[in-house]
């Protein structure tokens, strides 16, 4: 499906009927990452309704001059949102930088965000000025790494904590399949620079009270996980993971917790409607 919002076409698939999940991606890949790891949380009977988006300038959606910031960038999801949603309230889930921008539209509109779910979220901007550690890594298979190219190789090895086929087949189709999608001369262009908003989104003027989950990789070395800690007051119904043995693709590296703590994540938001 496609969206034209200001200068730019988006493209969106929406799964399901029922209320509105609002799914947005990391930076570079496109919305198949999230529906990698976001359709396992859900059966044929579930009552929401999914709506994944390639980023402005990643995946299929176009970019534009006219981007120029990530303030643009949330100035575009804004309008997406209220368009696709047609008002409605929704649930939110952000993944890396993804979860930057669901932070700006929970700073925006927070009145309109059921529960907020944050994978790896990319909390300072500034590459140089986050904590984050050695990439490692700690599962290593000499057998899956033998049958690879050497670029393949380089690429697995760049981001993978734990190293298996399985892993390998989903990195392959879920994140490198986007990477090579996206405007690269755009992209690097917006993280030089206007990668941070121009406000500080985790000054919140009012606390978000809603059903949150935040999971992050304890060998994480693309946005770490100690940054995350220091906003953790912004949310008091937060639940806060920090995996070992994952990384920056942790919903892949472990997958089976990713589901267990994601479906009750969801089923946390289902009961705030009885209170």
């Amino acid at each position: 499906m496609k969206l034209n919002i200001k200068d730019v076409v988006l493209n969106y698939n929406i799964i399901g009927e029922g209320e509105p999940i609002i799914i947005l991606h990391g930076y570079s890949v496109d919305h198949t990452i999230m529906f990698g790891c976001m359709e396992n949380l859900f059966s044929d009977e579930s009552r929401y309704k999914r709506i994944y988006v390639d980023l402005p300038g990643m995946g299929k959606s176009t970019s534009s001059d006219s981007i120029k910031t990530s303030d643009n960038m949330l100035d575009i999801i804004l309008e997406f949102i209220m368009k696709v949603t047609k008002g409605e309230n929704f649930l939110l889930v952000g993944e890396s930088y993804g979860g930057y921008l669901s932070r700006g539209v929970v700073y925006k509109i927070r009145e309109k965000v059921n529960g907020l779910f944050l994978i790896c979220p990319a909390i300072i901007p500034d590459f140089n000025k986050r904590t984050v550690p050695e990439h490692v890594i700690l599962a290593y298979d000499e057998k899956l790494m033998s049958k690879l190219n050497k670029e393949e190789a380089e690429e697995f090895s760049s981001m993978s904590v734990v190293q298996n086929e399985k892993i390998y087949l989903r990195f392959k189709e879920e994140v490198m399949s986007g990477i090579k999608l996206g405007n690269q001369d755009f992209l690097e262009r917006l993280q030089r620079e206007g990668y941070g908003f121009s406000f500080d989104v985790d000054k919140l003027p009012q606390k978000f009270d809603k059903p949150t989950l935040m999971l992050l990789g304890k060998q994480d070395a693309s946005v770490g996980y100690k940054d995350a800690w220091n906003i953790l007051d912004n949310y008091p119904r937060a639940t806060f993971a920090v995996l070992d043995m994952a990384g920056h693709n942790l919903q892949i590296e472990q997958e089976d917790i990713f589901n267990l703590l994601g479906k009750e994540w969801i089923s946390r938001t289902y009961r705030e409607k009885d209170y």
